[in-house]
């Protein structure tokens, strides 16, 4: 799993040059399935479920799902890409939000912190402790820090199928949940939003909203519960030194 991983994480690093001021969304999505594919990968989204594309694009108030399009990148926008890919029968899973230029503080703290809320929720993915505890680190930072969590989407076991049991909500209760025990792989994804914690879906029956149309940023890493601490199968260092050779 950690091959597969790994590629979703190439993939991030490899389209972080394309996420630029005039690129289209679908741009940056053939780019991505181009590279998957000469890498010996499957796109993990193509056609799962009927999505229509490699990546799950979205931009500014779109919190996930969202569909590539003609839709060119703005400075200032922020943009969650959700990439998936399939090796050897095991699937990979990361979400990565970038930053179009130069943004907003305001937007550059929500970045942070949800970033932030991934790793504390990470922490407390190790063996004897609960499902709960996850979604409470991650809950608990995003919201006294001002935020609000998703609750209608959660994150979720990984392994020869995209989505697996169990379920891993980003908010919750301490000792709350099933029983972490070694090696279960999860999918960890906090989406947190700067405004109120409701969303909306779009007509396409995929991309989803802010219901206040606020800004909403969304990291994932795939891990595996271990003793002490989680082994984090996909890797953001790959793609922050991408992204900051385009910064640079």
């Amino acid at each position: 799993m950690r091959i597969s991983n790994l590629m979703v994480s190439k993939t991030h690093a490899t389209i972080a040059e394309f996420m630029i001021p005039g690129v289209s969304t679908l741009k940056v999505d053939k780019v991505a399935e181009q590279f998957i594919r000469d890498n010996g990968g499957v796109p993990g989204f193509l056609n799962y479920h009927g999505f229509p594309n490699t990546l799950c694009i979205s931009v500014n108030n779109q919190v996930v799902h969202g569909i590539p399009s003609d839709y060119e990148m703005q400075e200032g926008d922020i943009v969650s890409v959700d990439c998936g890919v399939v090796m050897n029968g095991f699937h990979g899973d990361s979400c990565y939000t970038f930053a179009i230029g130069n943004i907003s503080v305001e937007k550059e703290k929500l970045l942070k912190i949800t970033r932030e809320s991934l790793y504390k929720g990470i922490e407390q993915a190790v063996v004897g402790n609960r499902i709960g505890d996850i979604g409470y680190a991650v809950q608990q930072h995003a919201e006294e820090n001002g935020y609000s969590v998703v609750r209608e989407l959660v994150g979720h076991g990984i392994g020869k199928n995209l989505h697996e049991k169990p379920e891993v909500p980003n908010y919750g209760k301490r000792g709350r949940g099933i029983k972490l025990k070694e090696n279960i792989v999860l999918a960890i994804e906090p989406m947190i939003n700067m405004g109120k914690k409701e969303i909306r879906q779009a007509k396409d029956g995929w991309t989803i909203f802010t219901a206040d149309n606020k800004p909403s940023a969304h990291f994932e890493h795939t891990i595996a519960v271990k003793n002490n601490k989680a082994d984090i199968l996909s890797n953001f260092d790959i793609i922050d030194k991408a992204v900051n050779k385009v910064k640079n």
